[in-house]
């Protein structure tokens, strides 16, 4: 509960998972306790997240570049695919079994073969999802016309001109479709209050959060959010005037599927093996089946991994100077425990990556930054004071 007034934290509450029942059966528990509240917003990661496939032109440009902006999105990308769709193609994008699709290809004006090829072999055999359309411009209307079968939202192009990354249009497409295809098909909840509720996927809320942390920042900050299933890396960089073929995303996301604290305990193992970095393998199957014993160690090394993959897929963060620690076992540790873990990613002298230079160190205690996201469109003045105080920034 927030005072949007004064950017206050008035009260948190959590309740124990109603997966089994209706999603709404714990918000209506916590509000009832709460009193009386002006508005109520949500986020969700939807039962497992926002599924995501990416149809490009070419996979080292706009394949490239889709895969980036749908990562910024909050989506979990479970396939990409690049080049002319073929029937074993379009196979294998189904069997991925995406919530939504993200057809790219080619910069304004540029060759637009590809694109109209990929966007008939969907319309006539692809899966029966929702499409954002965010190619070259020129033929966006013939492509559109093409799918006139499916649900489509045509945007701006993702990569306008070579060298030039434009993820804000089709990012806010993906939301438009989470929210108005998605939640209400996960069935989560009975009725339509559940998807009038949600006002975002919860990792796009908190990149949100991430971007007004950075606007009131001064330099460079990183975010580890490690949960059980996935490790989230967020960044906000300071531009740099050289930039890849497929344009750089400066304030981005990155998901690693197979580092997490409880169902994706083995996969800590594999990485750290791969890695070489120490872990305890024994607690690995404890921890997946619910344990608590050696989360935090589980949990510093996933923050490893996943920020060396971060750091190695071409960001610099030798600049940065804040980086913050979230998710539960972070926040339920004593602070001096979760700081020690932390410490331990930020001093990877072993990692190959560019370590930060003399970074402030800070945890998520109070779970800010989803709710700092949720409020920034309108209240964005709360939102940053929310950051401040509950991060210990200045």
């Amino acid at each position: 509960m927030v005072d949007v007034t004064a950017g206050r934290l008035v009260a948190t509450a959590a309740h124990p998972t109603t997966v089994d029942t209706d999603v709404l059966d714990g918000v209506d528990a916590l509000l009832k306790d709460a009193g009386p509240v002006e508005e109520v917003r949500c986020c969700s990661s939807a039962g497992g997240g926002l599924r995501l496939a990416v149809v490009g032109y070419e996979a080292l440009v706009s394949a490239e570049a889709a895969h980036r902006v749908a990562l910024s999105a909050g989506a979990r990308v479970v396939h990409v695919a690049a080049g002319r769709l073929d029937p074993a193609g379009v196979a294998a994008l189904k069997a991925d079994r995406p919530d939504v699709l993200l057809l790219v290809g080619g910069t304004d004006g540029g060759d637009a073969e590809v694109l109209r090829h990929n966007a008939e072999r969907l319309a006539r055999s692809g899966p029966r999802v929702p499409v954002v359309v965010a190619g070259n411009a020129d033929a966006r209307d013939e492509v559109v016309a093409r799918l006139h079968k499916l649900t489509v939202i045509a945007t701006g192009n993702v990569l306008p001109r070579i060298g030039t990354l434009d993820p804000q249009p089709a990012r806010a497409a993906i939301r438009e479709v989470f929210l108005r295809h998605v939640i209400g098909g996960k069935r989560l909840s009975k009725g339509p209050r559940f998807a009038r509720l949600v006002r975002a996927a919860t990792p796009d809320a908190v990149l949100t959060g991430v971007e007004v942390l950075a606007d009131d920042h001064e330099g460079d900050l990183l975010v580890v959010d490690v949960g059980g299933a996935t490790t989230d890396v967020y960044s906000a960089l300071t531009p740099d005037e050289s930039v890849a073929v497929a344009g750089t995303l400066w304030r981005s996301r990155t998901v690693e599927g197979d580092l997490g604290v409880r169902w994706s305990a083995p996969g800590v193992v594999a990485a750290a093996r791969a890695e070489k970095l120490p872990v305890d393998e024994a607690r690995a199957e404890d921890l997946a089946r619910g344990g608590h014993d050696g989360a935090l160690g589980y949990a510093a090394v996933a923050a490893t991994v996943a920020v060396r993959r971060h750091a190695r897929s071409g960001r610099d963060l030798r600049d940065v100077r804040l980086v913050v620690g979230s998710g539960g076992v972070f926040r339920h540790a004593s602070r001096a425990r979760a700081l020690g873990a932390l410490e331990a990613t930020v001093h990877d002298h072993a990692g190959g990556w560019a370590l930060p230079r003399a970074p402030l160190i800070t945890v998520d205690a109070d779970y800010v930054l989803a709710p700092a996201g949720l409020l920034a469109d309108d209240h964005r003045d709360a939102a940053a004071a929310l950051l401040r105080a509950h991060l210990h920034v200045r």
